[in-house]
């Protein structure tokens, strides 16, 4: 089969490769229909994820029809159409039982590697990392599904892959980071990052009730479909974010701000941005921390500050003290995608959220290359690319 596969920093290539197949009873194998590329596969074409290896297949969003189904899989039949959350849950552990699916105690086979860098192993992760289990990711003709009775969610025909297609990820994840900021009605939240994850985060602020939804980015045409969404927008690069939330919110601050950017975060200030690329490149840092500094500065006393971004390591000069001294409450993680995946296709029959409106570029699997240079440089207003194999 055709796959995608990571061959080196800023270098992926379509590959032929062996087709999967069932290695456990609980396995399915997905013919997949529609893959796209998520902001944080961007990390992993630029190198700031270790552990992975020439050849690996990428690709954490995906979805397609069943075309073989392990013996123990009574939930699934060949020919259902499904979708397939990004982190893999065993459904029988603790964390599964209380719901925390991306922290499965199981499905990591490689749980010691990240326990060196984190402490405790996360769930396993398709296409992200020998570290998050070197699971072959989904941007390929097939995929092997372990655990497959837990995630794939089914899918009826009258709806399209692009309106369920980022059910996968982005959607509950922007999802999520709204839900952990505890919205109140008359709450005003701030969300850094205008991508589709902080697209689908104010779209979810303002189905929970805030008030008003603030979105902070640099790209024009990012912070255009904000407003569309109902958004009020800030560029970074024209206005002092910290001074324009407290004039917005009259001194306070948001109730909740919601880092949507992760460990690849710009700056406008050449300084404290070369300090932190400097750090990066030189691996004495893995991530670029201004959009999680700003939103625990900006957010009011007593508020929460909610991490949907990807990080993958180790940051500097992170304001503890703020934090700690104002009262502010920190949420974070992975998204427990199979947690949200009813309620939220729910949403989507009801027309409550369209998320093929995130959709910029459709391209074949084979162009996943340019795809990922034009994601990456933002080329053409890209915003969104679904890759059809």
């Amino acid at each position: 089969m055709k796959a995608n596969c990571w061959m080196g920093r800023n270098t992926v290539e379509v590959r032929e490769v062996p087709d999967p197949r069932i290695l456990n009873a609980r396995d399915a194998i997905v013919r997949v229909t529609s893959t796209a590329i998520c902001g944080s596969d961007l990390h992993l074409y630029d190198g700031y994820i270790p552990t992975m290896k020439k050849g690996d297949i990428l690709g954490h969003e995906f979805m397609g029809e069943v075309v073989e189904v392990g013996q123990k899989v009574s939930t699934l039949k060949v020919g259902d159409r499904v979708v397939v959350p990004f982190p893999i849950a065993c459904g029988n552990c603790i964390a599964c039982e209380h719901g925390l699916y991306s922290v499965c105690e199981n499905s990591n086979p490689n749980a010691g590697l990240a326990e060196k860098l984190m402490g405790h192993a996360p769930a396993g992760i398709f296409g992200y990392s020998h570290m998050l289990g070197g699971y072959p990711g989904g941007q390929a003709e097939y995929a092997r599904v372990p655990f497959a009775d837990v995630g794939p969610i089914k899918i009826e025909n009258g709806l399209t892959d692009e309106q369920v297609l980022f059910l996968s990820d982005i959607l509950p994840t922007g999802w999520m980071g709204a839900e952990m900021c505890d919205i109140k009605p008359g709450d005003v939240i701030a969300v850094w990052g205008a991508g589709p994850v902080g697209q689908f985060a104010v779209a979810s602020a303002f189905l929970m009730g805030a008030e008003k939804v603030i979105s902070i980015d640099r790209f024009p045409y990012r912070l255009k479909r904000a407003e569309r969404a109902g958004a009020q927008t800030l560029n970074y690069e024209e206005v002092d974010v910290l001074d324009a939330l407290r004039e917005i919110t009259a001194g306070r601050g948001p109730d909740g701000c919601i880092d949507a950017v992760g460990m690849e975060a710009h700056h406008p200030t050449g300084v404290v941005h070369a300090y932190d690329r400097v750090k990066q490149a030189t691996r004495m840092e893995t991530e670029r921390p201004h959009a999680l500094r700003e939103a625990i500065m900006s957010c009011r006393n007593g508020g929460t500050v909610s991490v949907i971004g990807v990080y993958g390591g180790l940051l500097d000069k992170f304001p503890m003290g703020s934090l700690m001294n104002r009262s502010l409450t920190l949420r974070s993680g992975q998204c427990h995608v199979q947690r949200y995946l009813e309620p939220l296709l729910g949403r989507i029959r009801n027309g409550d959220i369209d998320p093929s409106s995130v959709v910029s570029h459709r391209m074949r699997l084979e162009d996943a290359p340019r795809g990922y240079e034009m994601f990456k440089n933002k080329e053409n207003e890209c915003n969104k690319i679904v890759l059809t194999p």
